[in-house]
């Protein structure tokens, strides 16, 4: 199998974005509550955050036109892959400590991974971006592991 990945695209692995932060509030913490259909009562009067809160917290606000054609923010830390239709190819969370109105977090996203595999169809390209979320302290709250598949 001949790879799709240069030694170019392999040279981003280790690239980290900027940090993003985010102050989160108890009405954040009952809106995500109620919207992905929480109901214990600690989640709707936002005392703590619901398991996969801080997914939506840390997403860009676009506009529809910078929005890739499978609907999502274009990822300024990838670089360009020769496969453009992209999968989910699952999430690893390991959690630290709860979410908390009040905390103030900041995640920082690195490119962990990237590897090709041959599949039914023709070659996939994966790629894992791993997230750091941690309070202003230092505390770590929560390490991601996503993983994507491109094809």
């Amino acid at each position: 199998m001949g790879t799709l990945l240069s030694a170019d695209i392999l040279s981003h692995i280790g690239d980290t974005s900027a940090p993003q932060t985010q102050i989160v509030t108890r009405r954040d913490i009952r809106k995500y509550a109620i919207a992905s259909g929480q109901r214990l009562p600690k989640y709707l009067a936002g005392d703590v955050a619901p398991p996969l809160f801080h997914l939506a917290l840390f997403w860009d606000v676009v506009e529809m036109d910078q929005l890739s054609p499978d609907g999502v923010s274009i990822d300024p830390l990838l670089p360009e892959f020769p496969l453009k239709r992209a999968m989910a190819g699952g999430i690893r969370i390991s959690y630290g400590r709860a979410i908390l109105p009040g905390d103030i977090l900041t995640a920082t996203r690195t490119l962990t991974n990237i590897y090709e595999k041959s599949g039914s169809q023709g070659p996939l390209i994966f790629y894992e971006v791993t997230t750091r979320v941690e309070r202003t302290d230092g505390e770590l709250v929560l390490t991601e592991v996503a993983t994507r598949i491109m094809r």
